[in-house]
C-alpha cells in the first residue's frame, strides 16, 4: 500500500469515527477538537487528524476559529430555520421532478426503508439508525429525478441537520409524526400525486425544523439572553 494510499485511510478512520461522536453527540457543539490528543488517542501523526478536520469542516460539522483551533459546530436557532427553509425549497422541487421518473422498482426500494424504519423505532434500541434510515428513505424518493448537483446540496444539508434531527426523534413526538408522514409521502407518490407529495414534504420538512428550533430555544433556557 503506498503512503498516500495509508494516510487516506488513517484520515478516513478519523473522519468517520470523529464524525458519528459529533452525531451522537458524545463530542458537544463548541467543544475544541485538539489535534495533538486526536492523533494520540487514534495512534496516528497529526496529518491524517487535520485532513479529517478539513473534511468534517467541508460537511459543516467542524469549524476553524483564529486562536482556538478546530470546535464542533454549534447550530443556533435561526440558523436551523434558515437550514429547513432551504431543504424543504430544493428537496420539494427533486421530490417532483423524481415523481416523473418513478418506477415499481423504485417504489418498492423505498418501501423497503420505510419497513426498515419502522422496525428500528419499534425495537426502540437501534436509535443510531434511525436519522440515517430517514435519510435513505428521502434520498430514495429523490434518485429517480436524476439531479445529480441537487442531490448534493441535499447530502449536504442533511449532513449539517443530521445531530438535530437526532435530537427531535428522541427528544419531541417527532418519531410517530415522522413514521406516518413517510407512508402518506409513499402513498402520494405512488399515485403520482405531485402536487400532494410536494405539499406533504414541505410541512414534514418545515414541521422538523420548527420543533428543533423550540427544543433548542428550550434547552438554551435564558442563558443567552
Amino acid at each position: 500500500m503506498s503512503t498516500a494510499a495509508v494516510y487516506k485511510t488513517r484520515t478516513q478512520m478519523v473522519a468517520d469515527i470523529l464524525r458519528k461522536k459529533i452525531l451522537s453527540g458524545e463530542i458537544v457543539a463548541g467543544e475544541p477538537l485538539r489535534q495533538d490528543a486526536i492523533a494520540k488517542e487514534f495512534k496516528v501523526s497529526r496529518i491524517p487528524v487535520r485532513e479529517a478536520l478539513l473534511q468534517l469542516e467541508a460537511q459543516g460539522l467542524v469549524c476553524f476559529e483564529p486562536h482556538k483551533g478546530a470546535t464542533a459546530t454549534e447550530l443556533r436557532p435561526s440558523e436551523i430555520r434558515e437550514l429547513f427553509e432551504l431543504r424543504a425549497l430544493i428537496e420539494c422541487h427533486v421530490l417532483e421532478q423524481a415523481i416523473d421518473n418513478m418506477t415499481d422498482q423504485d417504489l418498492a426500494a423505498a418501501e423497503k426503508i420505510l419497513k426498515a424504519f419502522e422496525e428500528a423505532v419499534e425495537s426502540g434500541d437501534q436509535v443510531e439508525s434511525w436519522s440515517e434510515l430517514n435519510y435513505e428513505l428521502h434520498a430514495a424518493l429523490y434518485q429517480p429525478a436524476n439531479l445529480p448537483q441537487a442531490m448534493e446540496v441535499v447530502r449536504s444539508l442533511n449532513i449539517k441537520s443530521d445531530r438535530y434531527i437526532r435530537l427531535q426523534l428522541l427528544f419531541t413526538t417527532g418519531i410517530e409524526k415522522a413514521e406516518r408522514e413517510h407512508a402518506d409521502l409513499l402513498e402520494f407518490c405512488r399515485q403520482r400525486d405531485k402536487k400532494a407529495a410536494s405539499a406533504l414534504l414541505k410541512k414534514h420538512i418545515l414541521e422538523a425544523g420548527q420543533a428543533i428550533h423550540d427544543l433548542l430555544s428550550e434547552q438554551a433556557g435564558g442563558a443567552s439572553h
